[in-house]
């Protein structure tokens, strides 16, 4: 596979300050058991296209190389991810993504550093699929590595993603994962946030760029807008906006681990994160794991809160 299309436009960084090396090593790329796994598999549900999967991008180390979902789609065909946005080109649609895997940068872009601020610096490491387990039209399950700039690995994932209708117009994808540490070692997880970023920049675990023609609504079962909604630990949070070209849409996220935060952008950018150090660091004990298990319910239309609590609600009988 080369990657996706766009990651050819992905070289020039914008802000191209320092010099970090080109990721060096070819993967050895296990044999697949399920699929050839050379190329971009895609979750349907009935005949439709909801979401495509760039499992190897060929990207500038800098991005933050990662498996990601891109384009993701309603029912009714509007796009609600963006990839290689010119603010923050590592935004690679739906992914895992953390900024400070024990010193490591997977999630791309400048690392901030605790009395200096965002520096380029020669950190960036890999998530890269190994090993197909499961590969059907609305179901991918697949092995990964997390791996830092000399290829040694943090962590290894098993990682589930799947497709089920909800109703004639909304349906929902389900992202499931098991993060193992080595038996030898804890890995600490950290964000901007906890290495000394004021200002609620806690990013950093299962994050959702979406794309918005102007800037999009976000808001909880009980409060509006991005200050109320970032940094809480709402049972969900909504996204409705406008896709450029037209055509409304609704994302509803759930799925918060124990100490996990909403990290939620509508005014500089439209974006929606799970965050798993928002405000302190998290740690995978040496051997031990972490899970997560995240819905995204993607809807044609604006919904208001009750449109949300049905949404839900048709969800959970689903």
């Amino acid at each position: 596979m080369t990657g996706h299309p766009q990651s050819s436009q992905t070289r020039a960084d914008p802000d191209p300050t320092g010099s970090v090396p080109r990721q060096v090593g070819a993967d050895p790329h296990p044999a697949d058991p399920v699929g050839s796994g050379d190329d971009d598999p895609a979750l349907h549900l009935g005949d439709v296209e909801v979401a495509r999967y760039v499992v190897r991008p060929d990207l500038d180390p800098r991005h933050g190389p990662r498996p990601y979902l891109h384009p993701v789609r309603t029912l009714a065909g509007i796009p609600v991810t963006d990839a290689f946005p010119a603010d923050h080109v590592w935004h690679l649609g739906a992914s895992l993504a953390v900024q400070d895997v024990d010193g490591t940068n997977l999630w791309g872009g400048r690392t901030y550093v605790r009395g200096t601020g965002y520096t380029w610096r020669d950190d960036h490491g890999v998530i890269a699929h190994t090993q197909w387990r499961e590969r059907t039209p609305d179901r991918l399950a697949h092995t990964l590595q997390w791996r830092d700039r000399a290829g040694g690995v943090l962590l290894t994932e098993h990682r589930r993603l799947a497709a089920t209708p909800v109703t004639a117009d909304a349906w929902a994808l389900d992202v499931d994962y098991t993060l193992t540490a080595p038996a030898g070692r804890d890995v600490p997880l950290g964000s901007p946030a906890t290495n000394g970023r004021p200002g609620g920049a806690g990013y950093g675990g299962f994050f959702w760029r979406a794309v918005a023609e102007g800037e999009p609504t976000a808001f909880t079962m009980d409060a509006d807008g991005e200050q109320a909604a970032n940094g809480s630990a709402a049972r969900w949070v909504a996204l409705t906006g406008v896709a450029p070209g037209g055509g409304a849409y609704t994302l509803v996220f759930t799925g918060l681990g124990l100490g996990d935060r909403w990290f939620v952008r509508t005014a500089m950018y439209p974006g929606v994160c799970v965050a798993f150090a928002f405000d302190r660091p998290a740690v995978v004990p040496a051997g031990g794991r972490r899970t997560g298990q995240h819905r995204v319910l993607v809807a044609d239309g604006v919904r208001d809160r009750s449109g949300v609590t049905a949404l839900l609600a048709a969800a959970e009988s689903a």
